[in-house]
């Protein structure tokens, strides 16, 4: 059994479709703005759609043409919805707040207590079953957030940044709990990290301005990127172009790469795109010559620290980057505004169709 979703939203320049397996974990990422909220609002039903369909397991969501047919409300979709803040009921103990959804679907009070007390434990979380939410640091609060909404029982799981709002030691624990509480469920997590898609989801989608620009496999994506968003994503410098006999054609200059892991030869003529790690630019103040390589006069746009290395950015927008040493950068005297030389060996950039 599957979910589906198709839906419109015209004034936002929404058009998206969308499917799941039964125990798939999919990412959505894009940029802000590009419709990742207006996605999980038409799945929640907080948003009506001008035209589309959903259905869960068989059973229809929404079925809508003109803003009008069958819509299922909020509460009877089987959907739970986790969002960035934890929104606990501030009047209920972490107990009496996860036994919430079974106790409003009609369980017995005691059994629904029972559940909720399971499903503490599962998020690590019985500890804290007595406490209100105002006694809750955010990391404990987002994990009874996670329990009440599992306590729900929902046939879709809807993610909206759950780490988003968690400091920097309470977030990977809670990633550590989801990856362990979303085996075998189905869930739609909206993330800007790629740590996010790389630890949780079997697959990633790339919106962009209302529409998905690319989807696949979490580690298809990220290694083989078809989108500049998806490519900054994945760290990596991203030139689109049309291919040629020895490798990619951009608007201003010619790329030498390989692709040995492609099947077959590469689609001379078609558009492609060629990748490459600023880890693998090298930074000189004259051309470069010699092995096959490749040679692009730039203009410094910014420099920037980047862990132990300094990334330099050029070109038009600064969408090239390199990361050299910070004795590098000293020695070259680079600053925003003079031209240098990026200089990548081909073996070092791989071109695939675009």
């Amino acid at each position: 059994m599957t979910f589906t979703v198709q839906a419109v939203v015209a004034d936002r320049g929404f058009d998206v479709s969308l499917s799941l397996g039964p125990t798939e974990t999919v990412a959505v990422m894009g940029p802000n703005g590009a419709g990742k909220s207006t996605l999980l609002a038409v799945i929640a039903g907080l948003l009506h759609p001008d035209s589309g369909r959903a259905e869960v397991d068989g059973r229809v969501l929404f079925d809508v043409a003109g803003g009008r047919g069958p819509w299922t409300p909020p509460h009877r979709r089987g959907t739970a919805l986790l969002a960035q803040e934890p929104l606990l009921f501030p009047h209920l103990s972490a107990l009496d707040n996860v036994a919430f959804g079974p106790r409003s679907a009609g369980t017995p009070k005691q059994q629904a207590r029972d559940s909720a007390s399971r499903w503490l434990a599962e998020v690590e979380a019985g500890e804290l079953e007595s406490r209100r939410p105002v006694e809750l640091s955010g990391g404990q609060s987002q994990r009874v957030a996670v329990a009440r909404a599992l306590a729900a029982d929902p046939g879709l799981l809807l993610l909206d940044e759950p780490m988003a709002a968690l400091d920097i030691h309470a977030a990977p624990l809670l990633r550590r709990l989801l990856k362990r509480v979303l085996a075998g469920r189905r869930a739609i997590i909206i993330t800007h990290d790629i740590l996010d898609a790389l630890i949780l989801a079997d697959r990633v989608v790339i919106l962009e301005n209302g529409r998905i620009s690319e989807e696949g496999p979490t580690r298809d994506v990220l290694l083989r990127p078809r989108s500049r968003f998806a490519a900054g994503l994945a760290g990596l410098n991203f030139v689109v172009g049309t291919i040629t006999e020895h490798g990619l054609q951009a608007r201003d200059l010619a790329v030498y790469g390989q692709h040995d892991d492609l099947p077959g030869p590469l689609p001379i003529g078609q558009p492609g795109v060629a990748v490459f790690p600023p880890s693998a630019v090298s930074v000189f103040m004259a051309e470069a010559h010699g092995s096959p390589r490749n040679s692009f006069p730039v203009t410094i746009t910014d420099l920037e620290p980047h862990g132990d290395r300094i990334r330099v950015r050029a070109g038009e927008g600064g969408q090239l980057s390199a990361d050299i040493t910070p004795e590098s950068s000293a020695d070259l005297a680079l600053v925003p505004g003079i031209e240098v030389y990026f200089v990548i060996k081909a073996g070092a950039v791989s071109i695939y169709p675009g």
